[in-house]
This record gives C-alpha cells, structure tokens and sequence, in this order.
C-alpha cells in the first residue's frame, strides 16, 4: 500500500542562509515521527540575487523530494507562494513553511494528525510570537479588524502556515484573483476545520524582506478582498459630514442675524479650517476608492500570476530515491538541461 503524500511549500528570497536547514528540518520530520508519509518538498524562488538557487539546485539533485520553481522576476510572497500551492500534488498540502522556520516544523505533525481525524483545514494559531510590543500589537489588531470587517469567518492569529486537504486545493483552483490573500481564500471555502496554538518564532538567521510598504501593501489587499466595509464607511462618513455641514450653515446664519455683520471676519479662519479638512477627507475617500478600482483594473487584465524561469524535479515522483539529473520546464514549456 502506497503512503499518502505530504506536500510542503516554502517560498524564498534571498535565503541562502536558511533553505538548507529548512529542507533538512523536513527532511528529519518525515524520517522521524512522519515516517509513515511520503513527501515532496516544493521551493518558490522569487529570483534571489544571492545564492539560493544555487543550493537549491544541489539539494534537488540530491533528492528528488525536492522540487523548485523559480520564477523570472520577483512576483511578491503571497503570488508566489499560492504559484506554489498550485504545483502540489500531495493528498495533504502544508501551505507555508518558511524558509527561516519561524512558523516550526515540529507542529506539523500534530496538524496531520488532526487532517487524519477528517479536518479538511487545520491552521496554525500563532498564540505566542517572539516578536517586538509594537508588531505583536499592531498585528493582534490587524487580525480582529479584518474579522470584523469579512463577511466570512476568517481565523484570528493564523496566517498561511496551515495543512489543507487536496480537497480545498482542488476548490482553490476555482480561484481567479490576481493578488491571492491565501488565507482569506482558505476560509471562504469553508470544509471542516480546526486550529492549533503553538509559538511563533524569533528569526535566527538573516534579516526579514517583508519591510514596511509590503506589510501595508498585504494588509489592504485582506481588507479590500474580503470586504467593502471601508467602501460603506466613507459613505456613512460622507452623509454625517454633510449632515454636520447642513447644522453648522444653520448655527452660522443665526449667529450672522443675531450679530448682522459683526461676524464676517471671524468666520474666515472657520472657512480656512473647513476648506483644509474637507480637502483631506476627500482625498482620503479618493484613496479608499482608488484601492477598489485599481484592484479592479488588476483583475480584469488578466495577468499572469507569476512567469516561470523554470521547474526543477517536477518530472520525477515523490518516491523515487536513486538521484537523476535535474530537469526544468521554461516558460515555453520545452525542457531545459540544468547545470
């Protein structure tokens, strides 16, 4: 009887420090308590600059469990992670590992074990996180607005590290989005679930490419695809402003026939002030509007998700133990020798 196979997806830029370690921790996992599974090992490259894919190539070699797709440019880490997703061909499929093992390898198995009691979703719940006071906060917050604002029941303090059966992968493909929010998308699809707590940890190699502007850029991305809250809000706001507006014209011509031309000159820095901060209410309703719209503009040009440079180990199955050259597929869909 064939063991049932574990797929694990780790996205990567610029990780030469950690991909090796990352794929031994995997690799120990399923010659230890996963013994009993099959497994391959899928690495998104978002075309490094350093040497990553040059381990990686060396580890593919190695091993076929070890298969890598890099890609012609670098796409973000939510696109090319769901590219990633997409590859599996496991009966189970651990959507996020990172490369800096921050999310650990040790729960995975206790996320199998709750898939085998019939959760088609087990996700991560990052209980504790061995981060800054402000990031803890700030993120806690993010995490509950976004459940507030979704329509659907989005987990609170679980990102992508999540074991999802071939099931949901297979729903998943029914997906068009041209910038997946992974785990927002997991939820809506809905299938029996469960969560498990563990901690969240320390970085110990390398430095974080997720900066400032990309943490915002995804945290709009989970509010703007899984509501249109912001959209009503701006339209309640833009209603009590105008109601305000309508009160204060009134309060202002009482005022003017009680005091007939003795308040002209008072009233122009009210009308400075009023003109200022209208500009910037509106400008702020602009910027909401222009999220939605340029989302819109994204999906319906339909892009590619992500190019592809190549696919290495693809052609090979999970199982096979003995070593072969490493092939790869460009983006015509001809092979391609690898060095």
């Amino acid at each position: 009887m064939s063991k049932k196979v574990i797929s694990i997806v780790t996205p990567c830029f610029n990780e030469e420090v950690n991909v090796t370690q990352c794929y031994l921790a995997i690799k120990q996992l399923f010659e230890g308590p996963l013994s009993d599974y099959d497994y391959e090992h899928v690495f998104c490259d978002n075309d490094s600059s350093d040497n990553t894919v040059h381990l990686l190539k060396g580890l593919a070699a190695q091993d076929p469990r070890v298969k890598i797709i890099v890609n012609a440019r670098n796409f973000g880490a939510l696109r090319s992670n769901y590219n990633g997703v997409m590859a599996t061909t496991g009966d189970a499929v651990l959507v996020f590992l990172p490369a800096d093992l921050q999310d650990p390898p040790e729960v995975i198995p206790e996320l199998v074990k709750h898939w085998e009691a019939g959760n088609e979703v087990v996700y991560g719940i990052r209980a504790e996180r061995q981060e800054g006071l402000l990031m803890r906060t700030a993120r806690r917050v993010f995490y509950r607005l976004v459940r507030r604002m979704a329509d659907i029941d989005v987990p609170v303090d679980a990102g992508e590290f999540q074991l999802i059966d071939r099931k949901v992968v297979t729903t998943l493909r029914q997906f068009e989005d041209y910038y997946p929010y992974i785990r927002g998308m997991i939820a809506s699809c809905g299938f029996k679930r469960v969560g498990v707590p563990y901690t969240w940890k320390a970085r110990e190699r390398g430095y974080s490419k997720a900066r400032f502007y990309s943490l915002i850029d995804q945290a709009l991305n989970a509010i703007i695809s899984l509501s249109n809250v912001p959209m009503r809000l701006c339209m309640f706001a833009g209603c009590g402003i105008a109601a305000l507006s309508i009160l204060y014209g009134m309060y202002a011509l009482i005022m003017n026939l009680v005091y007939y031309r003795q308040l002209a000159e008072p009233g122009i820095p009210t009308l400075i002030v009023a003109v200022f901060f209208f500009s910037g209410l509106q400008m702020f309703f602009f910027g909401i509007l222009g999220e939605y719209i340029s989302a819109i503009h994204f999906q319906v040009r339909k892009r590619p998700l992500v190019i592809e440079r190549e696919r290495i180990n693809f052609d090979k199955p999970a199982a096979e133990e003995a070593p072969m050259p490493a092939r790869a597929v460009g983006v015509n869909g001809k092979h391609m020798a690898v060095a």
